[in-house]
């Protein structure tokens, strides 16, 4: 049943001027505009870099930590932008929930397709400071949007899932405002994993099998330097290369059944 939902006509269109009239409504009334969607992720860099680059030295072993830092921030940008915006995103559209009637996971689509958005247009900022910085092209590079597309699905996954539940219980945003907060410091954003290594082995390898540090150091090890620790260059069993996979796929597949059952009641608890 879902499949000829997701190929009408009718959705695609609905989805398309949803997705315009969000990435509108996102900057109206601002200033700058559209250029926040630049402005944020380069502003949390620059925090970042001065602090934990120049002041406390970290990272003076990683080749283009410049790169890297950015890189980092960009991807941990949109998996904030894209969970945080799709969890409220049955709310914030209740008004046309309440009165058409269509499929309800075009508006959480919708608000996860403005901060793809965003990340594109700040990817191609960080291929260009790449270059600059003496980040020699390769067809590694090619991978990078497959690892785009599972940090993509996991975002969704959790989004339909909280999401879901944020339209009966109010706190989920608060609580994962939290979790984000919490999150940001167990990914290898801003450290290098090898500093979490020489402490506990056993903690960083728990780490990397978090899906989104998984993510963000594999676009690291193919974007900028093959010296970045992974999953599958740190683990002596192969294996474990695919339970961040899993996890991703275990997330979107229960979100996924759990927002469509209970979709049918949004417009009552809205």
């Amino acid at each position: 049943m879902a499949i000829p939902k997701v190929l009408n006509k009718k959705n695609r269109i609905l989805l398309k001027e949803l997705t315009k009239t969000d990435f509108k409504l996102r900057y109206q009334g601002s200033v700058l505009g559209y250029l926040w969607a630049l402005l944020r992720p380069l502003l949390m860099f620059a925090i970042l870099y001065i602090v934990f680059s120049k002041l406390l030295r970290f990272g003076n072993d990683i080749p283009h930590y410049s790169v890297y830092l950015l890189a980092g921030t960009t991807l941990w940008s949109f998996f904030t932008e894209c969970t945080s915006q799709g969890i409220q995103a049955m709310l914030s559209r209740g008004d046309l929930i309440r009165k058409i009637s269509f499929p309800k996971y075009i508006v959480v689509v919708s608000t996860t397709f403005t901060a793809l958005i965003n990340l594109a247009i700040n990817l191609v900022v960080v291929v260009i400071f790449a270059l600059i910085n003496g980040v020699m092209p390769s067809l590694t590079w090619l991978i990078v949007p497959v690892l785009i597309l599972e940090l993509y699905l996991l975002s969704l996954g959790i989004v339909f899932l909280l999401g879901a539940i944020n339209v009966k219980y109010r706190d989920i945003m608060s609580i994962w405002d939290v979790c984000i907060q919490a999150l940001f410091y167990a990914v290898p954003i801003i450290y290098p994993i090898s500093m979490v290594a020489n402490s506990s082995i056993v903690f960083a390898k728990i780490i990397l099998l978090n899906p989104i540090a998984q993510i963000i150091q594999d676009v690291r090890y193919f974007l900028i330097t093959p010296e970045t620790t992974t999953v599958w260059n740190f683990f002596d069993n192969q294996f474990a290369m695919f339970i961040p996979l899993a996890i991703v796929l275990l997330l979107l597949i229960t979100g996924s059944l759990y927002f469509r059952r209970k979709s049918k009641f949004f417009a009552e608890e809205i």
